[in-house]
């Protein structure tokens, strides 16, 4: 077969494309779950803080 390492060469290069994709994703998708922790603790705290300043009923009324 002539020109078989043109061959590799060409599969050598979309896998290392693939693999640099893959790992772009993975890392992007780590910074989103972090984020959205970060987000989640953000909207717990301040639940939490709202849920303590609601003034209560008041039954002497």
């Amino acid at each position: 077969m002539e020109h078989l390492e043109y061959l590799v060469a060409a599969y050598s290069i979309i896998f290392a494309v693939i693999f640099l994709y893959v790992v772009f994703i993975w890392r992007r998708q780590a910074a989103l779950d972090a984020e959205l922790r970060s987000l989640e603790a953000r909207m717990a705290s301040l639940t939490q803080a709202s849920s303590e300043t609601v003034p209560q009923e008041r039954s002497d009324i």
